[in-house]
């Protein structure tokens, strides 16, 4: 596996969920670089060195509402 996309949203109760596409990889933390973290060890405890992916993509998605 060249490539592990991660979605990214802000949690309700605060902080960052995370989930892997594809995968089923899912962390949350408080603030980003403790995600990037949590995230990197995620993805070295799910995958085998051989299977490990060279590069992790985050695509952070926010929803935001406004009156019509």
């Amino acid at each position: 596996m060249k490539e592990l996309i991660f979605i990214v949203e802000e949690s309700p109760e605060g902080g960052y969920i995370a989930q892997a596409l594809g995968e089923s990889i899912y962390t949350e933390a408080d603030d980003l670089d403790d995600l990037y973290n949590q995230i990197r060890d995620a993805v070295f405890c799910h995958f085998e060195q051989a299977r490990r992916p060279h590069k992790i993509r985050l695509h952070f998605v926010r929803e935001e509402v406004i009156a019509a």
